[in-house]
């Protein structure tokens, strides 16, 4: 009675052990991401840093001086809305997603975007890597843009290293620039 009493015990512990550290082992795995939600305002937008066409149309985020960003597990919702000198006020929304397959924003007329989002393994760096389709000249052009974005500042900035390669008018031109966005609140205490 006693050896199965110590068998039974026995039993228990291991199977306490069975599932607690391979548990154990898959938190450890998942990894805290930087989380970009907020409101966020740019002295320029972030196409606008290295002087190269990098927008397909007039309401793409890259355009824009304010983001208002909501992060999900698995997406950035961002939302865009500046006025426009020309058009008066603009509103846009993007979503990008985490799943490291290719999404495509098509707005017709060979304009848009198709765009891949990976994150570094320790979680703090997202990485977008866009092909933008456009026309210029009547012919179809392409522009290759890799935005890294970081938090930086202890949270409070959001710094977007951009780098962008064309071939626009036969000319092969590639720029590098970053772009650093504050948070609103934080923003305004320098106004």
């Amino acid at each position: 009675m006693k050896n199965k009493r110590n068998v039974l015990y026995s039993l228990v512990i291991m199977l306490v052990g069975v599932i607690y550290f391979p548990v154990k082992a898959q938190q450890k795995k998942d990894t805290h991401r930087a989380n970009f939600s907020g409101e966020w305002k740019a002295k320029e937008s972030i196409s606008m840093g290295g002087n190269i066409v990098c927008t397909y149309v007039e309401g793409d985020r890259m355009l824009y001086k304010t983001m208002k960003i909501a992060q999900q597990a698995n997406f950035l919702n961002i939302q865009v809305s500046d006025p426009s000198p020309r058009y008066g006020p603009a509103t846009s929304q993007e979503k990008i997603i985490f799943n490291s397959k290719a999404s495509d924003i098509d707005r017709g007329h060979s304009f848009g975007k198709k765009y891949t989002v990976n994150w570094s393994d320790d979680g703090q760096t997202m990485t977008v890597n866009s092909i933008v389709r456009l026309v210029a000249a009547q012919k179809p052009a392409f522009i290759y843009v890799t935005e890294v974005w970081k938090l930086i500042n202890n949270g409070n900035s959001i710094a977007v290293q951009t780098n962008a390669r064309s071939g626009l008018l036969g000319r092969d031109r590639e720029r590098s620039w970053t772009t650093v966005f504050e948070k609103a609140s934080w923003y305004s205490k320098f106004l």
